[in-house]
């Protein structure tokens, strides 16, 4: 753990203290709860607006319709050809057997 050192208002230090109190934990617990929520609200989900979500449908049937269509031949074709790799070495054997089940790949 890291030591951040702050200079605040005395008016914003008394706020976050009687907020703690409210929630009856420390300044420094109030203080990290309150950084992690608002970095974590990059992260929230927000409503798209309806014309965006048009386009985004326009330009997926887009995507589709320039894709064409394949037979299961060539599929099988193509997976036969690729090329095998090693997994990365920051994933555990457990996350591998787990993406293998995922994908229907046979140990």
């Amino acid at each position: 753990m890291s030591r951040l050192t702050l200079r605040l208002p005395n008016t914003l230090h008394d706020q976050i203290r009687a907020l703690a109190e409210v929630e009856n934990v420390s300044i420094n617990q109030y203080v990290v709860y309150a950084l992690t929520r608002q970095v974590t609200r990059a992260y929230d989900v927000q409503q798209v607006p309806e014309k965006a979500l048009r386009e985004q449908s326009v330009a997926y049937r887009a995507l589709l319709e320039s894709l064409g269509e394949t037979s299961f031949e060539e599929i099988k074709k193509t997976l036969d050809e690729r090329e095998e790799v090693e997994p990365e070495r920051s994933l555990d054997t457990q996350t591998i057997e787990k993406l293998k089940a995922c994908i229907n790949i046979e140990n």
